[in-house]
């Protein structure tokens, strides 16, 4: 069954949370961004708001659209990682 028969990153609004607290603005991304530090280090809401409003507004994530021709090792020393990973 394929997880994905038509892209929609240009549109996407969804996010992921792990549970090791990295962000990830792709179910199919290979990397996340760190929010653990900032929600251990004490700042407030008002600042963790703003880390990930930056971090969505910088995303150009393409991962839906490119993932067919990535093998299960990008190659890059860093894997795929699978949606069951993240809750998707």
């Amino acid at each position: 069954i394929c997880s994905v028969t038509h892209a929609f990153c240009g549109d996407c609004n969804r996010a992921r949370l792990s549970t090791e607290g990295q962000l990830f603005t792709c179910l199919f991304a290979s990397s996340g961004h760190d929010l653990r530090q900032l929600v251990r280090g004490g700042h407030g809401d008002t600042a963790l708001a703003a880390a990930i409003g930056g971090i969505w507004r910088q995303r150009n994530d393409r991962y839906s659209e490119l993932r067919a021709e990535l093998p299960a090792d990008t190659g890059t020393g860093r894997r795929r990682i699978e949606m069951s990973y993240i809750g998707g």
